[in-house]
């Protein structure tokens, strides 16, 4: 199916499943732990061993020895493979670094061998014994030191839009209000609860590999590319990720190993990536230094947007594109936008929720926060004196829907925001200095051909099959709803299969583009089935209603099963999207209020009240787009006050490698959440006519805490994250 233009009326719209507050039809088996994660799927192969890789001890150089003598000789161990054994493997198509180090190193923790054994203990104790020995080479691991050294350049990838510095320059200069102001994110890590783990079984020249992976076929081809197999050769399973946020985007080096160990073993190998090794052998959300200039006119318009964003990444790595929303967010005469990159040889940087957007609005609605008290304007009243409907750069084309208006004007007044004092340290209760803040904030919300199969059975019950994932955010649930929809059947009717490369290929979950990608090829595949439905019962009708597992046409009730009496309908089909995203900017928005108190001696912040209103098109879901909404504000709140991987600039790794040093919010850390859901659907979007908001919700939050923080206190910190040792030494003085 091609969706060319603006969907029309469908069954989607009849809502009588769809935008529903369904349970999760998955979790009763995740609360009780029956949902098997790719380490549990002891049901998969009859006999496993299982591998504990060896990573690299330094950050760049070379291997210039390996003795395993002592490593075979440990008890209970089946193979030893290391870089010596398998040679120069090939580099995947979505890495930026192999997965299997080789000789070369290029980053700390790289995986330089596996060890199996017939035990995890055994493994773990040989992998002990593996002496490597390395030649250090001088690595870059300071972002800081390469921006001052002009050590950066213009990616080769996104590098910005719009004027040049120059005429930039020139209009900033003559705004009569300017903010100039220098801001820092640290590097950051998803830290999934569930480690990146794979079972791999060869059966001759056919591996499987039970793992946790966001994105099946991407995963499939890179395994298959890496390893030099056809990719018909390789099949992924992966029906549930415990989270992944964007780090099992792409295989990681368990797949890989599983597969070398097992395929040295002759026989299946489990292995997950113990959690130190984790934050250091995957990837990372990487730092940014960014500059914010803004120039306004009296009224608050903006005259002069510009916004430089300087990141790290390996070589031939991309640049974390902090610019992007300043690129739509805001109306603006003149804007520029620009991004530098440096090589490092730190970890691989890469996607994680929101790339670019989530740093990029820490530094953005701050300094628009810090512009309307220049201006002596509220700030809720700036953002809304510089919306706009057309996209900024290319006023010919317009925004398919844009109510972040609305957004703002609801969250003020349900916050109660006309009660917040403008002026910093006025408010007290107690030994709290209480404040509150504001922020809003954006998300494209793209779209990928996305395919499904659906299966109608004798018995009434549809079966969907898509190799889509569900890591959390609820696809099982969304696309039973969707067949539900179109085929007229209550959910418990529906049974939805996921993860398995066997399946047609969906868009996979990710870059907020899953739900309303998958849905609408799971859309695609019922229209046909209901096409095969319609032919089977020999119904012309092609205005027929499918309710309540019936076919309704002509006067005469038809049973769905009945079509399939003599034999299962199947229908596949894909959706491909056309170029209305040329013709219109698709885009979400959110208004984020916070509240937090400040502890006058101490300067502990502690979160008091938070509220989202998102603007996303249809809400497939209220229940799960409002998990999803909550838990980015429990994100966001973490890289506003804690969350950074602290670097060792000497010997280019993150120090803080695990759960324990690593710190996120917990649930004493997080107060009351409320997320509103403006009414309304995209037509532009998809034929679903909803749009993606997982990660929509932590795009502004943290600037909203930072900005309720200098509220609170009149302190203003735009080095993240704002730990109490930033705010300390200029707190107002206790009474």
């Amino acid at each position: 199916m091609k969706f060319e233009k603006p969907a029309e009326d469908n069954p989607i719209d009849q809502g009588r499943v769809v935008g529903q507050p369904h349970d999760r039809i998955d979790g009763p088996l995740k609360t009780t732990g029956t949902a098997r994660y790719a380490y549990e799927r002891n049901d998969a192969v009859p006999r496993y061993a299982y591998g504990y890789p060896v990573a690299s001890a330094i950050a760049r150089g070379k291997i210039a020895s390996i003795d395993s003598r002592a490593a075979r000789r440990m008890p209970g161990v089946l193979a030893v493979v290391t870089a010596q054994d398998v040679g120069d493997l090939a580099k995947g198509t979505y890495n930026i670094a192999k997965l299997f180090g080789g000789m070369e190193i290029d980053h700390y923790h790289q995986a330089v061998a596996i060890v199996v054994a017939r035990t995890f203990e055994q493994a773990r104790a040989a992998a002990a014994e593996l002496k490597v020995d390395y030649i250090r080479a001088k690595g870059r691991f300071d972002l800081a030191q390469a921006k001052n050294d002009g050590a950066t350049k213009p990616p080769s990838g996104p590098r910005g839009a719009g004027v040049s510095l120059s005429d930039f320059e020139a209009a900033f200069a003559v705004a009569p209000v300017q903010v100039d102001a220098i801001f820092s994110t640290p590097d950051q890590a998803h830290a999934a609860m569930e480690p990146h783990a794979s079972i791999a079984a060869w059966n001759g020249d056919q591996l499987t590999l039970w793992t946790s992976n966001q994105m099946i076929d991407w995963g499939r081809s890179d395994v298959a590319r890496t390893l030099g197999l056809p990719k018909e050769k390789v099949r992924l399973i992966s029906p549930y990720v415990g989270g992944g946020f964007g780090g099992k985007l792409f295989v990681r080096a368990d797949a890989i190993l599983a597969a070398l160990g097992a395929r040295m073993a002759r026989q299946p190998v489990k292995v997950t990536l113990p959690r130190p090794m984790i934050f250091n052998n995957t990837t990372h959300r990487p730092a940014t230094i960014q500059r914010l200039r803004l120039g306004a006119g009296k009224d608050g318009k903006l005259l002069a947007i510009g916004h430089e964003g300087w990141s790290g990444n390996l070589p031939n790595g991309k640049p974390e594109n902090a610019v992007q929303q300043t690129q739509f967010l805001y109306a603006g005469a003149v804007r520029m936008t620009a991004l530098q990159l440096a090589e490092l040889d730190l970890p691989e940087g890469n996607a994680m929720r929101a790339p670019g957007e989530a740093s990029g609005h820490l530094a953005l609605e701050v300094a628009m926060d810090e512009l309307a008290e220049k201006l002596g304007m509220d700030p809720v009243d700036l953002r809304i004196v510089n919306d706009t409907q057309v996209d900024p750069l290319h006023p010919e084309r317009p925004f398919s829907q844009r109510h972040l208006v609305q957004c703002l004007k609801t969250g003020a007044e349900r916050f109660g925001w006309a009660k917040r004092d403008p002026k910093p340290a006025s408010r007290r209760e107690g030994d709290w200095l209480i404040g509150m803040g504001m922020a809003a904030g954006f998300r494209n919300s793209p779209v990928i051909k996305s395919g499904a199969r659906v299966r109608l059975d004798q018995w009434g019950i549809v079966t969907v099959e898509t190799d889509m994932t569900d890591i959390g955010t609820g696809s099982y649930t969304i696309i039973a709803q969707t067949a539900a929809e179109m085929l007229g059947l209550p959910l418990e009717r529906v049974k939805v299969r996921l993860g398995d490369s066997s399946f047609p290929v969906s868009s996979g979950s990710g870059g907020q583009f899953g739900a309303n990608s998958s849905t609408s090829g799971v859309y695609a595949a019922c229209v046909k089935l209901r096409q095969a439905v319609l032919e089977r019962l020999e119904i012309s009708d092609r205005d027929a209603q499918f309710k309540d597992g019936q076919v309704m046409a002509g006067g005469r009730n038809y049973m769905l099963g009945d079509a399939a009496a003599d034999a299962e309908l199947v229908a596949e089909d894909s959706i491909e999207f056309g170029d209305l995203g040329k013709k219109f900017q698709i885009s979400t928005f959110v208004a984020h209020f916070v509240e937090v108190g400040v502890d006058v001696h101490t300067a502990e912040v502690r979160l008091r009240r938070m509220l989202a209103v998102c603007d996303a098109g249809r809400i497939l879901n209220p229940k799960s787009a409002r998990s999803q909404v909550i838990g980015a504000m429990t994100m966001g709140a973490g890289a506003a006050l804690m969350e950074e991987l602290a670097v060792d600039k000497r010997l280019g790794f993150f120090v803080n490698h695990d759960l324990a040093g690593y710190e996120v919010p917990v649930h004493a850390d997080i107060p009351r959440q409320e997320v509103i859901f403006i009414e309304g659907v995209d037509a532009a979007s998809s034929p679903m006519k909803a749009k993606g908001i997982g990660e929509l919700g932590l795009c502004g939050v943290g600037a909203a805490i930072a900005n309720a923080i200098y509220n609170a206190t009149g302190v203003r910190v735009r080095d993240y994250p704002i730990t109490l040792d930033k705010l300390l030494a200029k707190m107002p003085l206790a009474a």
